[in-house]
């Protein structure tokens, strides 16, 4: 039976952030995620998440500036300060809140950069932060991610991401695998499954396709991936990031209802 996260910034969105752990917990979710905890305190995060009963799955470093475009530093060259920052201020906050997987964003693409030096930018950055988690238990994720929603990523497919882990040989440097961002840059999702679901895939997400809505809308028949991922033995969390179409709540009865959700 998949073990369902709801993406707190993404669903719930006509509540207060700290309001909607309790609204997913309401709504049968046992986790959450989210993709930055930084605007509130890490006490007052930890409150609404043991308050409601719910896991802590999943959460980003800080990005750097999200409103000039910035998506991490993991990957930039020269930017190795910023990654250090980031990933102390996400470990403070995961000790608070319990969280055992951080999301290391990668970066952009930019104008002259050498792609080998930032290869070797990325590999060194995860290998210090699998080091640094080591000792917690925790574990660093990186995500490929399609190239429509966020041009110019550094990793944009899953062979990407494993050639990377690789190269950094950290056993708690895993991939998060989003099959949102898998079919619209690879397709072919079973055999994906299939070939990359194991023991270096640390967590999933989904999203329907192309609207980026519930799992029941657009063209990924989620009830066959779902069966897939039981039958393949993965029993980490699954991330719901998307964006509901209507009312959140409306939407996980309609698509969650054989799952004990809604």
């Amino acid at each position: 039976m998949p073990k369902f996260a709801a993406n707190l910034s993404m669903m719930f969105q006509d509540l207060p952030f700290l309001d909607r752990f309790s609204a997913a917990a309401s709504a049968g979710f046992k986790g959450v995620e989210f993709l930055f905890p930084y605007d509130h305190p890490a006490e007052e995060v930890a409150k609404a998440a043991r308050d409601a009963g719910v896991e802590v799955a999943l959460f980003n470093l800080p990005p750097g500036d999200w409103t000039k475009g910035e998506r991490g530093f993991a990957a930039m060259p020269g930017r190795q300060n910023d990654f250090d920052e980031a990933l102390n201020k996400a470990m403070f906050y995961a000790e608070a809140l319990g969280c055992n997987r951080l999301h290391c964003m990668a970066g952009l693409v930019t104008e002259n950069m050498d792609l080998a030096e930032a290869r070797a930018t990325y590999i060194s950055n995860l290998t210090k932060a699998g080091d640094k988690l080591a000792s917690s238990g925790r574990m660093a994720l990186i995500e490929p991610i399609n190239t429509r929603d966020v041009p110019g990523y550094f990793i944009n497919y899953q062979q990407d991401a494993h050639d990377i882990l690789s190269n950094v040989k950290r056993t708690n440097v895993k991939v998060q695998m989003d099959f949102y961002h898998v079919q619209i840059m690879e397709g072919d999702l079973a055999m994906r499954a299939q070939q990359y679901i194991g023991p270096n895939v640390g967590h999933i997400q989904i999203a329907g396709v192309p609207e980026r809505h519930e799992p029941d809308i657009g063209e990924i028949n989620y009830p066959y991936v779902f069966a897939l991922l039981d039958k393949l033995g993965y029993d980490g969390w699954i991330g719901c990031e998307y964006r509901p179409e209507g009312d959140t709540l409306n939407g996980i009865r309609r698509w969650g209802a054989p799952y004990g959700l809604g």
